[in-house]
Formats: structure tokens, C-alpha cells, sequence
């Protein structure tokens, strides 16, 4: 029996935290505010480069809504920025980062500009 008390006690002795061993990465702004109506906002930045603010109101449908932006390096050492939204159509995100759809071919806006032009003038198929 006190031989497992033994180990158990050593294992957390080499568990514990070392001397002033600094974090992998440091939080260097930490702000947050709540008014207790359901209102919010926070920011955050870390020395790595991890950024990110967000305010928050309460949504007609019992969600919050939130707009904020966050930003970390990139490998290449651009940063990159994510601005969005967040309420009852869901999470819309913008940024360059984000694909876009290719732009339609020339004879594609052409089919549509036809077909247009064939509702507006009353044709139709059966």
C-alpha cells in the first residue's frame, strides 16, 4: 500500500509545472465585458500573432447575435482576417481566404439573357 501511495505522490511531483517555465504562447490583451442583458463584446490577442474581437447582442429568435473579426499568421507571414457574422441566418464568414465561384461563361449569361428575354415576353413550354 505504500508503495502505490509512493508512486502515485511521485507521479504528481513530475506532473507539476517546473521552475518558471513559460507558456507556449502568451496571452498579451484579454478584455471582456458583459452587461447582463444578453450584450457582450471581447478581445483577445496572443504574442503568436492569433487575434480576434467579437460583440454580441441578444437575436429576436433567442440566438446571440455576433459580428467580430479574428486574424492569425499565415505561413508565409501574411496575416490573414476573418470578418463575420453570426445570428439566425447562420455563420456568414468574409475574407479572401474564403473560394469564390468561377464567373460564368460568356455563352451561359448569353442562354440566361435569352431566356430573359423569353419569360418577359410571355413564352412559354409545355
Amino acid at each position: 500500500m505504500k508503495l502505490v501511495l509512493f508512486a502515485c505522490l511521485a507521479a504528481v511531483a513530475f506532473a507539476a509545472p517546473q521552475g518558471d517555465q513559460k507558456p507556449i504562447v502568451e496571452i498579451i490583451k484579454d478584455e471582456r465585458s458583459d452587461s447582463g442583458d444578453g450584450n457582450f463584446n471581447y478581445a483577445f490577442e496572443a504574442d503568436n500573432g492569433i487575434s480576434m474581437s467579437v460583440s454580441g447582442t441578444p437575436g429576436a429568435e433567442g440566438q446571440s447575435n455576433m459580428e467580430g473579426v479574428y486574424s492569425f499568421i499565415l505561413p508565409d507571414g501574411t496575416t490573414a482576417e476573418v470578418r463575420f457574422t453570426a445570428d439566425e441566418r447562420g455563420y456568414l464568414p468574409v475574407s479572401d481566404l474564403l473560394p469564390t465561384s468561377h464567373p460564368l461563361p460568356a455563352h451561359a449569361i448569353e442562354q440566361i439573357r435569352f431566356a430573359e428575354e423569353q419569360r418577359a415576353a410571355g413564352v412559354t413550354f409545355e
